[in-house]
């Protein structure tokens, strides 16, 4: 059994920063891509970014410039540097990762998410 657990959140004014982690646990052999999704209130879930084992990014585009994904391989943790974070930004934040298991099985699984709130 595998498992994400982020952590992180909170409330911060707007132009302030934030840097969220993300930690797999469990019967880990690898993690493939992992990344950061967001979903607002009566919004859907979207892409923030997203990092490859070789530690290729992909982001969405409003979030270039302000937000960077990076990760630790020897420590399995994905993490989200947030900075000059605008009250648009508020959302739960969701990590996801690609993991295969002792067993080679492949496995796609969320965190439980962590709430990030600016205020104006």
């Amino acid at each position: 059994q595998v498992q994400l657990v982020e952590s992180g959140g909170g409330l911060v004014q707007a132009g302030g920063s934030l840097r969220l982690s993300c930690a797999a646990s469990g019967s880990i052999f690898s993690i493939n891509d992992m990344g950061w999704y967001r979903q607002a209130p009566g919004k859907q879930r979207e892409l923030v970014a997203a990092i490859t084992s070789s530690a290729s990014t992909n982001y969405a585009d409003s979030r270039k410039g302000r937000f960077t994904i990076s990760r630790d391989n020897a420590k399995n943790t994905v993490y989200l540097q947030m900075n000059n974070l605008k009250p648009e930004d508020t959302a739960v934040y969701y990590c996801n990762a690609d993991i295969i298991t002792t067993a080679r099985a492949i496995v796609h699984i969320w965190g439980q998410g962590t709430q990030v709130t600016v205020s104006s």
